[in-house]
């Protein structure tokens, strides 16, 4: 069972804000990096929220609910729910969560290429509601 939190407008838009904050961020870090691979971890870590963000956007439009807890693999089967490919980005990023952010091995390029084109599809998904 998906433990979710009714949302309304006001929780889509703060949540929305919060995507579109971390997404820039993002963008901002790795266009001023000397080399992206200097800021991978921060990079996908921003994206990760990102991304998160952007999926409680997407089920609070379509279901009136986001995901709610630590659990992040309930955030993407309710996600599914909405858009199953989108849910594939958001799994994408959740796997590299505690890699980028709480390990001792840095994020590789590819790991940067993969959390930058989940990020962007679902920033984009979320403009879309």
């Amino acid at each position: 069972m998906v433990r979710t939190r009714p949302c309304d407008s006001h929780v889509r838009a703060g949540r929305r804000t919060k995507a579109e904050q971390f997404a820039d961020a993002f963008n901002t870090v790795w266009e001023y990096a000397d080399e992206p691979g200097d800021v991978a971890d921060v990079c996908v870590t921003l994206a990760v929220h990102a991304g998160i963000a952007a999926s409680d956007v997407l089920t609070c439009a379509r279901l009136g609910v986001h995901a709610r807890g630590d659990n992040h693999g309930e955030a993407v089967a309710l996600l599914r729910q909405v858009d199953p490919a989108l849910a594939t980005h958001l799994a994408a990023l959740l796997e590299m969560k505690s890699k980028a952010g709480y390990g001792h091995a840095p994020a590789t390029a590819t790991d940067l290429k993969r959390a930058k084109r989940a990020m962007d599809a679902l920033v984009i998904g979320q403009r879309l509601v």
